[in-house]
């Protein structure tokens, strides 16, 4: 546990929210400048900050994407927003995104890494890393998903075999009303823990449902950081600001003992591994990192990037990844398709003429038109990831006739990508015809891109399309989705639950088995 007490040591103290707000504002006063300066006239325009607030006091940060968004009618697509005295470049819409992520890849590929992710991975892994040593741990993550999953049988087999337990446990509620959040959740991760493990887990086992509720709850305790009712982003961008004043963290202990307790599990699991570790024979992507490491250690090099910090972090960042925001997006399919009965039974009839009662697998996908067409819309509409991570520019780069600075924070929002006015007839619409030619066969956007674009898109890409698609089939195959008694499909709430990801709200089904 030396690992994780290294990273977040600091302990977690009282005090209030007020005081440390009055100590950040004189220290503000005395020793930052202004961050409201003329920053010449090719700079991004954007709304005239306040000292300290910046631009927080204009914006719903219980919506900040939407906020984000509307600000693009007023400054454009390339625009400037202040968080507090930090200066943010937002990029909005299809063309804006698309010219800097993909055309400028190298010019916005660097991670904007926050105090707060700093603190969880101080640099390593995959997702909060820059430099080398993103580069060797994506190159790492990229070779072996695709050796032991993406594209391949054993991928599929993996998530075949897991779509018969998940139905198993739908079936035991015998189409009584149930929350599909943990269920769905447990049998993602199993897909991408028998990939990176070598292990599935009973859905009984207390160690899976720990794995998975730890990062919900990871993403609740860094939302919910202080007590209080300031909002949890105004809260995340003030610790952001000033890193210093975890102590008066409402949350700060819980965070701590969540991180421990998941690098502990990992622990755990890889101390199991080594002590049948084949180098020959590797099971799965710990086994692999474990064998670089080992060969690594007895060559005797010193500066290797297959240590202990990132074998942690690269794990934890895949498991985490690979959970979240597939699960979230089958979630959404299923209220979907409850909220849409007409589109259900559309996309069964499609399942029942292709495939009959056989299991579906992937290659089933070119032929099944309508059912892609729903989950590519299911993945636009639901929206996940309104604001993609953060990028940086690695150097000084001119964009829509604007000069943006080495150095500078830029927010690609997927958002507004995936609901672009001039990109979707009807963009807040849930519209399986947007992926459809008039023949009725299945046709690619190229503003679709919930999985971002450029270097840093998600690695885990092919993966979680697979996972989605044969999820999806196997379940509409073989069930009927509906609101509970009592409850219409009008009554079906849509909002979503703003976090890191957008979630569906509370919510039960019922699966009524299909005959």
């Amino acid at each position: 546990m030396a690992l994780i007490e290294a990273l977040l040591s600091q302990g977690s103290g009282t005090g209030t929210v007020l005081g440390a707000l009055l100590l950040c504002l004189v220290i503000y006063l005395f020793s930052s400048r202004s961050s409201s300066r003329d920053e010449g006239k090719n700079y991004p325009p954007g709304p005239k900050p306040l000292p300290l607030l910046g631009n927080l006091h204009t914006l719903n940060l219980k919506k900040t994407y939407m906020s984000l968004c509307e600000l693009s009618k007023r400054y454009g697509s390339v625009y400037t927003v202040h968080f507090g005295p930090k200066k943010v470049v937002i990029l909005s819409g299809y063309k804006a995104v698309k010219q800097a992520l993909v055309n400028l890849s190298e010019e916005f590929g660097e991670r904007d890494i926050t105090p707060i992710f700093h603190d969880f991975n101080q640099g390593y892994g995959i997702v909060f890393s820059n430099g080398e040593n993103w580069r060797e741990m994506r190159r790492f993550a990229l070779s072996n998903l695709r050796d032991f999953g993406m594209g391949k049988k054993r991928s599929e087999q993996i998530i075949t075999e897991e779509t018969q337990y998940l139905k198993e446990e739908f079936e035991k509620f015998e189409g009584k009303p149930f929350e599909t959040t943990l269920l769905t959740a447990m049998a993602v991760s199993n897909v991408i823990s028998a990939i990176i493990y070598s292990t599935r887990f009973e859905y009984s086992n207390t160690k899976l449902h720990h794995m998975v509720k730890r990062i919900f709850l990871m993403h609740y305790f860094v939302c919910t950081l202080f007590s209080g009712t300031l909002c949890s982003f105004a809260c995340l961008q003030l610790y952001n600001m000033f890193p210093w004043i975890r102590p008066f963290m409402a949350n700060q202990e819980r965070i701590v003992n969540n991180v421990k307790e998941t690098v502990r599990q990992s622990e755990e699991i890889i101390n199991g591994l080594k002590k049948t570790l084949n180098p020959l024979d590797p099971r799965g992507i710990a086994d692999c990192f474990l064998i670089r490491q080992q060969k690594d250690e007895e060559s005797g090099k010193t500066d290797s990037f297959y240590n202990s910090m990132n074998l942690y972090c690269t794990i934890n960042n895949l498991f985490g990844a690979g959970t979240d925001t597939t699960a979230t997006t089958l979630r959404w399919g299923l209220l979907l398709m409850a909220k849409y009965p007409e589109i259900q039974a559309r996309v069964q009839d499609e399942i029942d003429r292709v495939i009959g009662g056989r299991q579906p697998v992937a290659e089933d996908r070119k032929n099944l038109s309508y059912t892609d067409a729903v989950i590519h819309e299911t993945q636009r509409f639901a929206n996940v990831i309104p604001l993609g991570s953060p990028h940086q520019t690695t150097c000084d780069v001119h964009l829509n006739g604007y000069l943006i600075k080495k150095g500078t924070s830029v927010w690609a929002l997927l958002a507004s990508v995936l609901r672009d006015e001039n990109e979707w007839e009807t963009p807040d619409s849930f519209n399986p015809s947007h992926f459809l030619n008039k023949q009725g066969q299945f046709v690619k956007r190229d503003a679709f891109m919930p999985f971002s674009a450029g270097r840093r898109v998600c690695p885990g890409e092919s993966l979680a399309r697979m996972e989605l698609f044969l999820f999806f089939t196997s379940l509409l195959q073989h069930f009927r989705f509906t609101p509970p008694p009592g409850v219409s499909e009008d009554e079906l709430d849509l909002s979503p639950v703003v976090g890191f990801t957008l979630n569906p709200s509370p919510h039960k089904l019922c699966a009524i088995k299909r005959s």
